[in-house]
């Protein structure tokens, strides 16, 4: 009991005596910076998924040797491997038209802050 009740004294003492935290200005042109870093990244690993089932639902298509439900789980892999890669890539498009967009709106931040 002591030891929770030392414990509740220590954590409140330190809140109390905690100095605070102020946010610092941050470089807008940084952020987006790394922003547009992260989603060519994740589109390039996205596509290469993607490509990998191509070859995967192709390899599959060619080596089916008529098995009706071989032949047919692979062209839904293909089929859902293109669907996937248009949503990527489409949503790479969007991304980058709503960035040049809110630029031209907003302008760019200033360098100096």
């Amino acid at each position: 009991m002591k030891k929770i009740i030392f414990l509740q004294a220590f954590i409140l003492t330190a809140l109390i005596i905690a100095s605070p935290a102020y946010a610092a200005s941050a470089d807008i042109t940084k952020i987006q910076t790394f922003i547009e870093s992260i989603t060519g990244i994740l589109v390039t690993l996205a596509s290469a998924v993607s490509i990998g089932f191509f070859v995967w639902g192709g390899f599959g298509y060619i080596t089916s040797s008529g098995n009706p439900e071989h032949l047919d789980r692979s062209k839904k892999t293909l089929l859902y491997s293109a669907i996937g890669l248009a949503i990527v890539l489409g949503a790479f498009v969007l991304s980058n038209i709503v960035t040049q967009l809110a630029t031209s709106a907003f302008g760019t931040a200033p360098t100096g802050q």
